[in-house]
C-alpha cells in the first residue's frame, strides 16, 4: 500500500486507445502500472495508467507518441491521487480469460473454472502479464492446437517467460519438462511462485538468463517447442539461436506483434529455414506458429 499514486489520462479512439494501453502493459514494470483502455459515456474512449511511483514522464510521453502518435503524446495527462493501490485493485479485478482449453484467473475466480478446463491461477501481487493481453492468449490457442497425444512436444523453452503463465500451461497439458527463462529476477521469482501455486513447479526448470544463447539453455537443447513471446526487435535478434536450439520438425510460438509487424518477423525465421504453419489474429497482435524443417 502506498500513499499516493500517479494517474495519467488520456482521451483517444478506440483503436488507439487499446493500441496504447497493450503496449505500455508489455513495455513498463506491471508490479508498478496498471493499464486499462475503456469507452466512456460519451462515446470516447479514454486511455487509464495507474504508477504507484512517478514515472518518467519525458519517457512515457515518448512510448506514447511512438503508438499512438505525437498529439496522443501531448494530450497525456498526469495527477497525483492519494492512498490507494490501484495497481493491486486493478489486476485483482480482472476476469478471467479464456483460450481454448486454458482459463486464466485470478483466486478470486478459481472455483468457476470447469471440470474440463485447465485453470491457470496467477496472483495479482505478481503479475508480469495475466493471460488478458492477445499476444499471451495468441500463444495459449497455439499451444492448445499442439497438445495433441500423436505429436506431443515432450521438451519446452519459454523465453522471456514473465508470469510463466506459458510455461505452466505447457507443463500442465503436455506433462513435458519445461526450461523457461526471464532476463529479470523478479519475473522468475514471480514465475516460480506461480508454478508451485499451480501444480506445476516438479516440471518447470526457471533461470534468469538473457535470450537464447546463454549456456543454461543451448547445454538443453534441442526443444520440441520454443515460446518467445517478447517484442519484435528481440524476436528478429533472436532467429538464428532459436532456430539452432529446435530440433527438427519443432513447432516455435511468436508472439509479442503488432500485426504490422508480423511479416517483418517472419522473414526473419523463413531466412533460418523456418516455415509458417499457423497466423493467430487477436486484437491489434498477431502470433506466428512456425515449424522447422524435419532435416
Amino acid at each position: 500500500m502506498t500513499d499516493h499514486t500517479i494517474l495519467a489520462r488520456l482521451t483517444t479512439d478506440e483503436s488507439t486507445a487499446k493500441r496504447i494501453a497493450a503496449v505500455v502493459s508489455e513495455t513498463l514494470d506491471p508490479q508498478d502500472t496498471a493499464c486499462a483502455a475503456f469507452e466512456g459515456t460519451d462515446g470516447c474512449w479514454q486511455v487509464s495508467l495507474h504508477f504507484r511511483n512517478v514515472p518518467d514522464e519525458a519517457g512515457l510521453r515518448e512510448l506514447v507518441a511512438l503508438v499512438g502518435g505525437e498529439a496522443a503524446g501531448q494530450a497525456l495527462r498526469l495527477e497525483t491521487l492519494v492512498d490507494r493501490d490501484w495497481v493491486r485493485e486493478s489486476l485483482a479485478g480482472l476476469p478471467p480469460v479464456a483460450a481454448g482449453r486454458f482459463v486464466v484467473h485470478g483466486a478470486h475466480d478459481r472455483a468457476r473454472v470447469a471440470p474440463n478446463r485447465i485453470g491457470i491461477e496467477i496472483e495479482a501481487a505478481l503479475a508480469f502479464g495475466t493471460g488478458h493481453h492477445g499476444t499471451t492468449r495468441g500463444c495459449l490457442l497455439g499451444l492448445d492446437a499442439l497438445a495433441k497425444p500423436a505429436a506431443r512436444p515432450r521438451k519446452v523453452l519459454d523465453i522471456g517467460t514473465g508470469t510463466g503463465v506459458l510455461a505452466i500451461a505447457a507443463a500442465r497439458a503436455l506433462n513435458a519438462r519445461v526450461l523457461a527463462s526471464d532476463i529479470d529476477p523478479r519475473a522468475v521469482a514471480a514465475a516460480r511462485e506461480n508454478a508451485r501455486r499451480n501444480r506445476a513447479a516438479a516440471r518447470i526448470d526457471l533461470i534468469c538468463a538473457a535470450g537464447a544463447t546463454a549456456r543454461a539453455v543451448t547445454s538443453r537443447a534441442p526443444f520440441d517447442l520454443i515460446f518467445a513471446n517478447i517484442l519484435l526487435g528481440p524476436l528478429k535478434a533472436l532467429a538464428r539461436p532459436i532456430a539452432r536450439l529446435a530440433a527438427p520438425g519443432a513447432r516455435v510460438v511468436l508472439s509479442g506483434l503488432l500485426a504490422a509487424q508480423a511479416g517483418n518477423a517472419l522473414a526473419a525465421y523463413r531466412a533460418q529455414g523456418l516455415v509458417l504453419v499457423r497466423r493467430i489474429p487477436l486484437d491489434e497482435w498477431m502470433t506466428l506458429v512456425l515449424r522447422k524443417s524435419q532435416e
